[in-house]
């Protein structure tokens, strides 16, 4: 049987995404037991009706369960001002640490956080889930294997709703000050398209140029909007557009241009990955992707993590690749306020 380990969640009552994270701890097998801490009480019983007897004790606060636990891993997802201490107690702790995005309001607290894993030999992995979504798994291949040739450049969009900057309910959001989340669209949702392309082309972006502006007009002191050119390791220039657009839903693609063809991601839809090609049996046609989009999301990214972290094998996001992630968004955070174009 694979091992299991203990896994400690730490949170509080604006700790994003729980209900999927308890749900993805309930169904990971190699996680055979649940401690939580939560100073405000307002997860208990949830984690309890979703963990049943997986959750063997609830602590109110984090450090009292660190030294009475001492779990494998922990699974932190805070305010992004108050993460880092508490990461850093995980790490003190001896904890592998998987962090909600994004974990800091400054990369500048976050990096201390990846040396201190990395010279302990521990997993500090952030929370960029959609890299292990089959259709990203199928286009990271294609690239590695030279099906569109030498890349030339790619572009990506990541549009969600302005709707939600409407309601007053998310305007009082931590996630809507940046004092308290570090920014806005970019650092919450754009991160994850800036890590896809990272990721898909094996590439780190070096250089940023950017802007990012509140054109909506909402009450909020963070960005709905930014805009960034990119200069990657491997010669390639990309753009990003991130923002809050629509009335709803979500509209988004990453395009990746090569000496011999293209490949087109669009993860929101039925037929999430066509490409074309000018050499090969199929040359000259648009080809569709034919494999499941399932398992995809929180899941099966915890459960990728967690083995990991029992088996001590590869985790699916290493300490240097979310260190890279924040670096890039707070690059182009810099670049925008200077009006510079920024080394990341």
């Amino acid at each position: 049987m694979p091992q299991a380990i203990k896994v400690g969640l730490l949170t509080h009552a604006q700790g994003a995404h729980v209900t999927a994270y308890l749900s993805a701890l309930a169904n990971s097998a190699a996680c055979d037991e649940v401690v939580l801490a939560d100073p405000s009480g307002r997860w208990e019983k949830e984690a309890r009706k979703v963990l049943g007897d997986k959750l063997t004790q609830v602590y109110p606060d984090h450090n009292t369960l660190l030294e009475s636990e001492h779990p494998e891993m922990v699974l932190v997802t805070m305010e992004a001002k108050l993460a880092p201490p508490v990461i850093d107690a995980a790490l003190e702790a001896d904890c592998h640490v998987f962090a909600e995005k994004p974990s800091c309001v400054r990369v500048e607290d976050f990096e201390p956080l990846v040396h201190k894993a990395d010279s302990g030999h521990r997993n500090l992995m952030l929370a960029l889930a959609n890299r292990l979504n089959p259709e990203i798994a199928a286009a990271r291949r294609m690239i590695a294997n030279g099906v569109i040739g030498k890349i030339y450049g790619m572009e990506m969009h990541l549009v969600a709703d302005q709707t939600r900057l409407t309601r007053e309910s998310y305007q009082q959001q931590w996630f809507a000050d940046k004092d308290r989340a570090g920014g806005g669209h970019l650092i919450w949702l754009g991160i994850h398209w800036l890590d896809l392309a990272m990721n898909i082309t094996q590439s780190s972006v070096t250089e940023v140029a950017g802007f990012t502006a509140n054109v909506g007009g909402q009450p909020i002191n963070v960005e709905d909007s930014a805009a960034a050119a990119l200069k990657f390791d491997n010669g390639t220039l990309g753009t990003l557009t991130s923002g809050y657009y629509l009335d709803k839903g979500y509209n988004s693609h990453i395009k990746i241009w090569g000496t011999g063809g293209w490949l087109h991601l669009e993860s929101m839809k039925d037929e999430p990955l066509t490409w074309y090609t000018a050499k090969g049996a199929h040359a000259g046609e648009v080809q569709t992707w034919q494999g499941s989009k399932q398992p995809r999301g929180y899941t099966p990214f915890v459960d990728a993590a967690i083995k990991a972290c029992a088996e001590m094998t590869d985790p699916p996001i290493s300490n240097a690749e979310s260190l890279r992630a924040l670096k890039t968004v707070f690059a182009i955070y810099q670049a925008s306020e200077t009006g510079r174009t920024v080394q990341v």
